[in-house]
């Protein structure tokens, strides 16, 4: 019995943690990079293209969006590391995920994407430090699969694991919004943290 992810339905977007509603399922919550793929992922893990906005510019999901499933919430969490936007809308957006990460909220699985293709910047290390210090359950999700060879992914994914201390019982992901690869068992991983 796993989630239903083509039954996903946008619920609504905030613009401040204040105006979270309370935690009544189990959440997972997506958080990453603004250009890593993250509107793509959600839309490739529900089989439904305009579920999340993809937007050509980087930076454009500023609100906590959540998308319900009987058994659970997707929630997006604003793309961080945009370089241009103001300030004022950086703070904005840290103090959202911060916000909502400080919320008594039922957190079943954290999934932190990373582009493959690059080493970890220094706020992917700075989220995986948090959810481990935070002891949140949580996973790596890397994208962009597609756009290395299938030996290189292995050898960055082990870079990457590296780089950011991942226990060996985290699970890393390769992924594809692309190809598909990597979803089937994302949503496995998803479904199975939530029972």
């Amino acid at each position: 019995m796993g989630i239903n992810f083509r039954g996903a339905t946008f619920e609504r977007s905030y613009g401040t943690s204040a105006q979270l509603p309370e935690s009544t399922l189990p959440e997972i919550a997506f958080a990453g990079r603004s250009n890593v793929g993250k509107s793509s992922l959600l839309n490739k893990l529900c089989d439904h293209k305009g579920l999340a906005k993809v937007s050509q510019t980087p930076g454009k999901t500023a609100t906590i969006n959540f998308f319900a499933t009987k058994e659970a919430y997707l929630v997006d969490l604003p793309g961080y590391g945009y370089a241009r936007v103001s300030q004022s809308e950086r703070d904005r957006w840290a103090e959202l995920i911060e916000g909502y990460f400080n919320q008594d909220r039922n957190f079943a699985l954290v999934c932190s994407l990373i582009d493959i293709r690059h080493p970890a910047s220094a706020l992917d290390e700075n989220m995986v430090g948090f959810l481990q210090e935070a002891e949140l359950p949580y996973l790596i999700v890397l994208t962009k699969g597609d756009k290395l060879s299938k030996s290189k992914c292995g050898q960055q994914r082990a870079a990457l694991k590296r780089q950011l201390g991942v226990a060996d019982d985290v699970p890393m992901i390769v992924t594809s919004s692309l190809k598909g690869s990597g979803i089937d068992e994302l949503r496995k991983t998803i479904s199975e943290a939530i029972l």
